[in-house]
């Protein structure tokens, strides 16, 4: 099985901490990484084969990394020289990869499955799986609905469910057949592209541990977890 991490994107929402470290890297805990716990976790689910999308300090992750020895796995790198959006890195990479792999962002902490997800991906037909997470949204507003510039319902701080993308697909090659390699490709440019052709992205919905590290207080939100959750998080890696 393949994976493709995506790790090239400065981090500026977790600044100062990626200031000198490209976000995969930043620790949590006393011993990992987050890149390195994805790597043990992948590694610990079958997945012989990673390439990592690397751009801003790209060098760092590649010292870090090396060849994938350390983790039984056969690690090679794609460098951005410029901003290809989400999926755009895909597309240079595209020759390079089995027909069904596995996508992520390489700053996620989770135990979902990244097997299944894969299996499940092949098993669907779909273009794309997109694996999802039930997110509760508090409005801290009196919210209104208007209708000709009359007020016709009233709802106070209401509390609304969304489903979001973990950052975590399936993706099957032929998918990126009609896009350009060298363009940039957002993944909200691929998922809309897909919705208008009829060929809908399948959800794998997950309802385990999920955190994604993007954000100053989501970064010590899992440095705060980890310990308790370390034996969860890396078991089989």
């Amino acid at each position: 099985m393949h994976a493709v991490i995506l790790a090239g994107g400065k981090g500026v929402r977790l600044r100062p901490y990626t200031t000198a470290l490209p976000k995969p890297l930043v620790p949590i805990g006393d011993q990992h990484a987050i890149l390195e716990i994805v790597l043990r976790q992948l590694a610990g689910a079958g997945f012989t084969h990673c390439t990592i999308a690397i751009g801003h300090l790209g060098e760092i992750i590649r010292a870090y990394v090396g060849d994938g020895s350390a983790w039984g796995m056969q690690i090679d790198y794609a460098t951005e020289e410029s901003p290809l959006g989400t999926m755009g890195p895909l597309l240079t990479l595209r020759e390079r990869l089995p027909e069904t792999f596995l996508v992520m962002n390489g700053d996620v902490l989770t135990d979902l499955d990244y097997a299944d997800v894969l299996r499940t991906h092949r098993e669907s037909g779909a273009p794309l799986t997109i694996a999802t997470y039930a997110r509760k949204v508090h409005i801290d507003f009196g919210v209104l609905t208007t209708d000709s510039a009359k007020v016709v319902a009233f709802t106070e701080k209401p509390s609304m469910n969304y489903h979001v993308s973990m950052g975590v697909y399936g993706l099957s090659r032929s998918t990126l057949a009609d896009y350009t390699p060298g363009l940039p490709l957002g993944f909200d440019e691929l998922v809309l592209d897909l919705i208008r052709a009829g060929t809908e992205p399948h959800a794998y919905e997950f309802d385990g541990y999920w955190l994604d590290i993007g954000r100053p207080d989501d970064y010590d939100r899992a440095n705060a977890e980890f310990t308790t959750r370390k034996s969860h998080l890396l078991k089989g890696a």
